[in-house]
């Protein structure tokens, strides 16, 4: 005697879903749902917002931070994470003011500030690639060595005074209202979506973030693989100086002060797993857009910085804790 087959109310994994039911229920979805949100709320609350010269403003919010945030996403996808990318930005932008004083050209001080995240980036990198030390001490440390070499370089002083030209990178518009930070932003988003989704280099990363042993025993060089994401980080760090120090036309030791919380804010919150192994670069663009219109938003509404701070930092904090409550409501 045969029964009938019984429903099991087991769920369809996410694998064997359509492109676009999974599509529809990925977290990057959702972010931009709260994305689109956030700019229908900005319109209502300030007439200011919907002025395109003032949207174009608030891409300032978010676009050197995210240049910073498509580099650590790479790295916190592998397991690793850089504290010292703040630090790196104004030690680059010190370097920049001194090969300003000492009379350098415009193309020399670009050439100084990406040298100088560069070898910042390696010097991390070395330290944890070729000593085996754990990034997160590693870059705490270097964090405090980096910003006091350009606290000793300048103490309360500032560089100032940077070449006319120079004032581009950071303040100039490729056409109408699209500023150089912003189509910078936007090359950058679609040649690190390649890097990491489209090549054998960004599924490497991956598989490292999920098992870097059975990654050694599958050929892939761990070791060089972080070692270059270590360079790479530091590389954008070098841009994101270039472009900060343009736009502000100075250096300051306290520059960028903060920027290690928000790049990494802007990761987390566009999914990239703080312990490694899952991500994608689209979420990390959508998190800078939502952090960009939330901080320009509570500009607009003459919201105090602090506040400002107060909110970054509940949002890497719920961003963090919501998915693992989410699993307890489940179970």
């Amino acid at each position: 005697m045969t029964t009938a087959p019984q429903a099991t109310g087991r769920q369809i994994p996410d694998r064997l879903m359509s492109p676009t039911r999974r599509a529809l229920k990925s977290w990057e979805m959702l972010l931009f749902v709260v994305a689109v949100g956030i700019f229908v709320a900005n319109s209502l609350a300030s007439p200011y917002f919907l002025d395109p010269w003032n949207l174009s403003d608030a891409s300032f919010n978010f676009t050197e931070k995210a240049l910073i945030a498509f580099a650590m996403a790479m790295l916190i996808i592998a397991g690793e994470i850089d504290l010292s990318v703040a630090s790196i930005i104004a030690l680059a932008s010190t370097a920049m003011g001194a090969a300003m004083i000492a009379g350098a050209p415009v193309p020399v001080l670009v050439a100084v500030g990406l040298g100088t995240g560069v070898l910042c980036g390696a010097f991390n990198g070395l330290l944890v690639a070729r000593f085996g030390l754990p990034s997160i001490v590693v870059t705490i440390g270097t964090m405090s060595l980096f910003r006091g070499l350009s606290y000793i370089a300048l103490g309360d002083g500032a560089y100032t005074g940077y070449p006319a030209g120079f004032g581009w990178f950071g303040q100039g518009y490729v056409w109408w209202v699209f500023s150089f930070e912003l189509v910078l932003f936007a090359l950058f988003a679609v040649v690190f979506y390649v890097l990491l989704h489209r090549t054998n280099f960004g599924r490497a990363v991956y598989v490292i973030g999920n098992n870097a042993t059975a990654a050694r025993f599958s050929g892939i060089r761990v070791d060089r693989i972080r070692f270059m994401l270590f360079v790479l980080t530091g590389l954008m760090s070098g841009i994101a100086a270039v472009c900060l120090t343009s736009r502000l036309g100075s250096t300051r030791p306290s520059i960028a002060m903060g920027w290690e919380l928000e790049a990494v804010t802007m990761v987390v919150l566009g999914g990239v797993s703080i312990l490694g192994g899952s991500g994608s670069i689209p979420g990390v663009v959508i998190a800078a857009l939502v952090m960009g219109l939330v901080t320009f938003g509570l500009g607009l509404l003459n919201v105090p910085g602090i506040v400002m701070s107060i909110i970054i930092g509940a949002l890497l904090i719920g961003v963090i804790a919501l998915p693992r409550l989410w699993r307890m409501l489940r179970k």
